[in-house]
């Protein structure tokens, strides 16, 4: 189901990265266009197979673009936040992708006309080189997710989902019940709710009723794979700013 777009209180496009990164004259060109929206929890931006309407640029909520097989099952293949757009196969030619685009924590973001997008983009210039950066870093967040989730535990892949997840938020808190994390790892919520008690039992982590907060971000890291720092290093050297400590 898809849940109605809401305007957002505190409209501030240089809250994304990608926008804040535009020089003056291209982001008055998009200003007029760039139309603030709330984003609620479990809001399903697009659909797998369906025409995109408009690209988003995340400030302060979080968007899992997730793969769903035939029978119900999903698995996450990426996250986009406030270093990122949702829509790439707009402006890259596809139109339609076979992923589904959720918000997996509640915030905010900005939305833009597909068909705006597409012509800033074959203008060519510091929006295309900037988007097509990116779609690189996205690239190799998907690419790393398929080999984490073939060749380590579920808890690394926990420890990696969080990481990404706080990465991309104000705070290291994250409202989400491992029901939900099982989903986007694709796997079976026992195996969550044991790799988060190992956690919490460790001092990383507090969890309380679908709210996590990171305790200790340096231990939460030592106890990752190698694939988050992989996808930090890369998104670093792409973008230009660098992800919240």
């Amino acid at each position: 189901m898809t849940f109605p777009h809401r305007r957002s209180r505190v409209p501030n496009p240089k809250q994304n990265l990608l926008l804040a990164a535009l020089s003056t004259a291209e982001l008055k060109r998009l200003r007029g266009h760039l139309e603030p929206v709330d984003m609620p929890l479990g809001d399903v931006v697009y659909e797998s197979g369906r025409h995109l309407d408009h690209v988003y640029f995340p400030t302060t909520c979080i968007v899992s673009l997730l793969y769903v097989l035939e029978n119900g099952a999903s698995a996450e293949i990426a996250v986009v936040g406030y270093e990122g757009v949702v829509g790439v196969s707009i402006f890259m030619g596809g139109e339609t992708t076979p992923s589904r685009a959720v918000v997996q924590s509640a915030g905010s973001a900005f939305r833009l006309p597909g068909a705006l997008m597409k012509d800033e983009f074959t203008r060519g210039g510091a929006m295309q080189h900037l988007m097509l950066r990116y779609t690189q870093s996205l690239i190799t967040q998907m690419a790393q997710t398929a080999v984490c989730n073939r060749h380590h535990s579920v808890d690394q892949q926990l420890c990696r989902w969080l990481l990404l997840s706080i990465d991309r938020l104000p705070s290291p808190e994250i409202t989400m019940t491992q029901e939900l994390i099982a989903n986007m790892l694709g796997v079976r919520r026992e195996g969550v709710t044991e790799a988060a008690g190992k956690l919490q039992d460790a001092g990383v982590i507090k969890y309380r009723r679908g709210h996590i907060e990171v305790l200790d971000r340096t231990r939460l890291e030592a106890m990752s794979c190698e694939c988050y720092e992989v996808v930090r290093l890369e998104t670093a050297r792409l973008l230009p700013q660098p992800l919240r400590p």
